[in-house]
């Protein structure tokens, strides 16, 4: 089924300047970047998109974190593009992900780990809307 995904290089990806890598191994995996920008979070923009996690004890480091430089923004679409854009990114911790994906080759801890991609159907219907209106969006 085709479907459509959000995926966020985070802050630690673009000061690593490897945008194109991330963008690159979802292009030659099936899938097709429908809408693309760059944008600095706000606070309140951080603590909006990541609400469901604000209870947990991780919540303000992650705002800061995703608020200390500019993210890429993307939706993806394609055949089942939001467990491919999940099997390319790896684990959440890339010491525990699997050899050849994003996390494990170009991340340096749990939090700090280079891309966001929606979890589920349910999540990317908040999430893509959430950052790209119906007009930003090709494909």
């Amino acid at each position: 089924m085709v479907e459509r995904t959000l995926s966020i290089v985070k802050p630690d990806g673009a000061r690593k300047n490897v945008i194109g890598d991330v963008i690159s191994r979802f292009e030659r995996n099936g899938l097709k970047v429908a809408a693309l920008k760059m944008h600095h979070l706000s606070r309140k923009e951080a603590e909006g998109f990541y609400a469901v996690h604000r209870h947990r004890p991780f919540f303000a480091s992650l705002t800061e974190f995703m608020t200390s430089g500019p993210v890429v923004l993307m939706a993806l679409s394609g055949e089942d593009a939001i467990k491919k854009v999940r099997e390319l990114m790896g684990a959440t911790d890339p010491a525990k992900a699997a050899p050849g994906t994003i996390r494990k080759d170009l991340a340096d801890s749990i939090e700090a780990n280079i891309v966001h991609g929606s979890d589920g159907p349910d999540t990317a219907a908040f999430e893509v809307p959430y950052f790209f209106s119906t007009l930003e969006i090709h494909g």
